[in-house]
């Protein structure tokens, strides 16, 4: 995708001086600006360009950014090691929580916890 990408940016800023010099420098742009890196060292000069640019940074978001963001999501709300806890001890003064099974006074504020079913 990158190659024909490159290639294609190479054809159409021919002739321009806007740094697509020859097709490896444009592959490079092609991959910058597909994975949403965009160090900007070289942009398109011509309105097509400027075109096949858009929608390659439109396809880089579809391809990388937005799918790394959903599996980010489902990843972090994953937790092996937690096993659901029928026991849910909440200090009912400070709202403190986390405390241990079996503790009996709120490590926060002092007071007596109550046990709070989920």
């Amino acid at each position: 995708m990158v190659i024909i990408i490159g290639s294609m940016m190479y054809v159409i800023e021919a002739g321009s001086n806007s740094g697509f010099d020859n097709i490896p420098r444009s592959i490079y742009w092609a991959i910058v600006t597909l994975t949403t890196v965009g160090y900007g060292d070289i942009s398109p000069a011509t309105p097509l360009g400027q075109l096949l640019a858009a929608v390659v940074m439109i396809m880089g978001y579809a391809i990388i950014a937005v799918p790394t963001g959903i599996v980010s999501v489902a990843i972090s709300k994953m937790d092996p090691n937690h096993e659901p806890d029928p026991d849910h001890r909440v200090c009912q003064h400070c709202e403190s929580d986390g405390h241990y099974a079996e503790a009996t006074f709120c490590f926060h504020c002092g007071r007596p916890l109550k046990i709070i079913s989920r």
